[in-house]
């Protein structure tokens, strides 16, 4: 099976209680593309960079079999940068600079290749942008799963709604889902978003783990990994996304139980994440490391 992940490549400048960095990679689509990797024999990438995107990272993309055709280099201009400040508590931050560059006019570049694509990830982009891709796409593939942010839900509100009768999984926190649903209980903000379209809900709760929610009313709860160290949570959402699609990527079937399990490794890949600054924690892994993270988790819940 195939991922085609749909996103930004970017700069991040981090700060947080345990530290700072200056620029280093970042953007959703980094994060997705390089988790799904992991799991997935073929991911295509679709993006834009400046010219001062490293060709080295462009290279390690090659290296992980992620195909990088769709991935466009505006050699004059700059690439996507953001720099944040986490709060003590880890869960809030404050945007100090946003600088959206070559991202303003972003027009994703779906080629013949990525029309293969049995799955579709859509990380946080303007809807419209994120519809436009599905709109370019000859065939619907086996499953849409999409990110979306508060920021949208405020100054695109009609495109993110037109946007989700698009999709097939909707990944967000908690508190994006009670602005979208205007309603502060997450059981009946899960009930009020699975009408606008959407056939499944994830709803992330950081480091109290995650809510899976269908349209049939089926519910799966789990709880996060207890970890030693938690340094950056920047890319942990992005990570837990394409742990999720990436996960059921391997599965002849999706169903509800395999769904339980992609949830259980979206939070493995979160966790990996949240270890290091950007990707760096996600950036080394094996196959024995993710499953041995993975059996913990499950060992953690499982009642005899």
């Amino acid at each position: 099976m195939s991922i085609l992940v749909v996103g930004s490549v970017a700069f991040d400048a981090i700060e947080t209680p345990f530290g700072k960095t200056d620029k280093i990679i970042g953007g959703a689509a980094t994060y997705i593309a390089i988790v799904s990797s992991y799991f997935c024999k073929q991911v295509y990438l679709v993006s834009v960079a400046g010219g001062d995107f490293p060709a080295s990272t462009i290279e390690d993309f090659k290296q992980r079999n992620i195909n990088v055709d769709g991935l466009e280099i505006k050699e004059n201009e700059k690439s996507l940068f953001w720099s944040g400040r986490y709060h003590q508590d880890m869960n809030t931050r404050d945007t100090l600079i946003t600088e959206l560059n070559v991202l303003a006019h972003f027009e994703p570049k779906i080629l013949p290749v990525h029309q293969q694509a049995d799955f579709v990830m859509l990380g946080n982009l303007s809807p419209d942008v994120q519809r436009s891709v599905l709109q370019k796409l000859q065939k619907r593939p086996k499953l849409i799963v999409m990110d979306t942010m508060n920021f949208w839900m405020e100054v695109a509100r009609s495109s993110l709604l037109e946007t989700l009768k698009l999709t097939d999984v909707l990944v967000i926190n908690d508190e994006e889902a009670r602005q979208l649903s205007s309603v502060k209980n997450l059981k009946q903000a899960a009930q009020v978003i699975l009408k606008l379209g959407p056939k499944v809900l994830v709803i992330k709760k950081g480091e109290h783990g995650a809510m899976l929610f269908t349209k049939t009313g089926q519910f799966f709860n789990t709880p996060a990994l207890l970890l030693d160290r938690v340094v950056d949570p920047t890319g942990a959402g992005d990570c837990f996304a394409a742990g999720f699609i990436s996960y059921l990527s391997q599965q002849m079937y999706i169903s509800f139980e395999s769904m339980k399990h992609a949830v259980l490794y979206g939070n493995v890949m979160a966790s990996f994440c949240v270890e290091e600054f950007g990707p760096n924690g996600i950036m080394h892994l094996t196959q024995d490391k993710i499953q041995e993270r993975y059996n913990n988790l499950v060992k953690s819940i499982k009642i005899d």
